[in-house]
């Protein structure tokens, strides 16, 4: 049993639940939550490198190193990892983002020892079997095609890049194919080596557990990552612009997006709720207007995409070629309406939308483990629900509208793809905002 401190908070819903987060000498970071009423615990461990940590060589490490995991460790092979927690009943998989990679596992309660050996050993004794990371290599390259043949896919891709030219938070998270063909062992392990270490790592669980035997478990099994601080990543700096690909689609798609707040910024949850009335539903603006009365599309909708430093806030479009014409004129009317004109009744459909998303997932262990990881990364501290609630509650019309104008105001982002001859340019999007 360990004498670390800790500190100790009330559950997210109070009924008795408790998270516990201790700080381990070596920078490590263990978060847990206990719920009684389940009999699973999900468990992960979550590293503070993305894609915005590589450098313009290293594009796609991060995801390579995520397949990599799964591909053998110095006690077992790439077999023995999925029979060993599949012979539980277990789930394990792991994701690449711009700013995290995550591998988790869920369980029954009693397997909660398997599960932290085996995510323990593959983030820290991956072997990178010769054999199998050309095998991997293959995978990936499949993985890009793919990504490449699914327009609706890759558009956000491309909008990313226009967004964030020539810089880390611009590039794709699988990388490129040449990137990928290009990439050795050796640019791997130096890349874990300098990332996935103590301080820059966060291991969470949640489910039926005790805080205390879980922590013997993550010092038994995380032992071995290194005790250094890893390279702080470049700046996400907007730049914006225009994409546009020709192809031979039925549909034209296209992302239309703006620069956004952070995670920390004051308009973080008015400019949610924005993205929820605006185009979050079925009852938003974006929705009604363009789908149900005029039918230019099947999909329509808006997101809010906040990061550390800065962040996007963008309108994904499927339509026909004729249609792309009305599309956008109709939806840059609405951006100019909802800077002036919100009412209170989908101000509070929103809160309500919002605010039964969180709770819902609140009922799932793997969503509350990955709360919580993200909570620590992200802000240093466990949020409770309460208080997310709170600053929902607190939001008005007023900031609702002013995060809109500064929104819609900003130089725009432009992707298209398809037979986007007739969508509008750049210049002439903001123009039209700008009226």
């Amino acid at each position: 049993m360990t004498d670390a401190p800790h500190i100790v908070q009330d559950g997210p819903l109070g009924g008795g639940d408790a998270i516990r987060v201790t700080r381990l000498p070596s920078g490590l970071t263990v978060v847990t939550e206990r719920m009684e009423r389940v009999e699973t615990v999900s468990l992960g461990a979550y590293v503070a490198a993305g894609t915005r940590h590589e450098t313009a060589e290293e594009n796609g490490v991060s995801h390579f190193l995520e397949h990599m995991a799964f591909k053998g460790t110095e006690r077992r092979s790439a077999a023995a990892i999925a029979e060993e927690i599949e012979a539980v009943g277990g789930h394990i998989n792991a994701y690449t983002a711009r700013e995290q990679t995550a591998y988790y596992v869920k369980v029954l309660k009693e397997d909660m020892a398997l599960g932290a050996d085996i995510i323990g050993d593959i983030y820290t004794h991956s072997s990178f079997d010769p054999e199998e990371l050309e095998r991997e290599r293959g995978v990936i390259l499949q993985e890009i095609g793919q990504a490449n043949d699914t327009p609706d896919d890759i558009i956000f891709d491309h909008f990313q890049e226009t967004a964030f030219p020539g810089q880390p938070m611009g590039r794709p998270v699988l990388g490129t194919e040449q990137r990928i063909r290009a990439m050795k062992r050796d640019t791997l392990m130096g890349y874990m080596r300098r990332h996935y270490t103590a301080a820059n790592t966060v291991v969470a669980a949640a489910g039926n557990l005790e805080h205390d035997r879980f922590l013997d478990l993550v010092q038994r099994h995380f032992a071995d990552l290194p005790v250094a601080d890893a390279p702080r990543a470049v700046p996400g700096l907007y730049g914006g612009g225009e994409f546009r690909e020709t192809r031979d689609l039925d549909q034209v798609h296209i992302v239309l997006g703006f620069p956004s707040v952070s995670y920390s910024d004051p308009d973080y949850y008015p400019t949610l709720l924005l993205s929820t009335l605006l185009g979050g539903g079925m009852s938003s603006r974006l929705f009604q207007e363009v789908r149900e009365k005029r039918g230019l599309v099947y999909s329509v909708y808006s997101f809010s995409a906040p990061h550390l430093d800065c962040g996007l806030f963008g309108i994904y479009a499927g339509t026909g070629e004729s249609e792309a014409a009305e599309l956008m004129p109709v939806t840059l009317d609405e951006l100019q309406k909802v800077q002036h004109t919100v009412n209170e009744a989908e101000l509070a459909r929103a809160r309500a939308q919002v605010k039964a998303s969180l709770l819902m997932s609140l009922e799932s262990s793997g969503s509350r483990c990955e709360q919580l990881a993200r909570q620590i990364q992200v802000f240093g501290r466990v949020i409770l629900t309460a208080e997310t609630v709170a600053k929902i509650n607190a939001v008005t019309i007023a900031d609702v509208q002013r995060a809109a104008t500064k929104l819609f105001r900003a130089a725009p982002t432009l992707a298209a793809m398809g037979p986007a001859g007739l969508v509008p340019s750049v210049p002439a999007i903001a123009e039209r905002l700008a009226a």
